[in-house]
């Protein structure tokens, strides 16, 4: 349940237009549903901004159903993360919708979106990173756009956007490799820098630890560092940052 179903019942209460039993009824599930082998947390969006979202990486099949059914039947709405098209074909709740570059499924998001964050990739091989962040931006309600392919093998690439950078409310950038965009952007602009180092690279990479160490080694300060591959967790750091605003 989110603030703005909370607000509405209080007034259907104060107008008289259910009872209290009716009442108690819908918040009989908070502060969560116990569904045997998880607990689903239908009062986090209301104390932190973010609601629980599902990691399926893990997870069966079946328990990842199972969790979205309880969050659509409570909120329609809910957040999948880390899945594919075996979750999506067996979803059997039509208003959802599959990403299959972000691994992302999601059911119902604001109408209007707040403010404007900037997501951006080093290279291509950023973008799974990079639509996660976007995915989980939007469905929160934060406006987002993208700005794809424009790491420091051709710097030129993201100098050309520095009206873009300094327009948005945040910047998130996915880099693999030796992970130095983020230092570049946040050179280039005073707006809020979310790192996202990703798994994209050669043998000494290994699997975005390089990238990772770059990150927060950056010389640039200010800049928010998030784990590997972590597009979502940077889209609610931008998010609690664009809505401050």
């Amino acid at each position: 349940m989110h603030t703005d179903r909370i607000k509405a019942l209080i007034r259907k209460i104060k107008n008289s237009s259910i009872s209290m039993d009716e009442a108690l009824s819908a918040l009989k599930n908070l502060p969560y549903e116990d569904i045997d082998f998880a607990k689903v947390d239908h009062h986090r969006a209301v104390r932190s901004s973010i609601p629980e979202v599902i990691f399926a990486m893990n997870k069966t099949t079946e328990q990842t159903l199972s969790i979205a059914r309880a969050m659509y039947s409570k909120g329609k709405r809910f957040l999948i993360t880390k899945t594919g098209d075996e979750v999506y074909n067996k979803l059997d709740i039509k208003e959802a919708s599959f990403n299959p570059r972000a691994g992302t499924i999601h059911c119902g998001q604001p109408a209007r979106k707040k403010g404007f964050v900037l997501v951006v990739t080093a290279g291509t091989s950023d973008i799974a990173a990079a639509e996660e962040a976007k995915e989980t931006l939007l469905f929160l309600g934060s406006r987002a756009e993208a700005l794809y392919d424009v790491g420091v093998a051709g710097i030129h690439r993201v100098l050309h956007h520095k009206e873009l950078l300094n327009s948005a409310r945040a910047v998130i950038v996915a880099a693999g490799m030796e992970g130095a965009l983020p230092s570049v952007v946040g050179g280039l602009t005073d707006r809020p820098v979310i790192a996202v180092p990703t798994s994209a690279g050669y043998g000494t990479s290994f699997g975005g630890l390089t990238a990772l160490f770059a990150m927060l080694n950056s010389c640039v300060p200010g800049i928010a560092v998030v784990n590997i591959d972590n597009g979502f967790g940077a889209a609610c750091l931008a998010h609690k940052i664009n809505i401050q605003r």
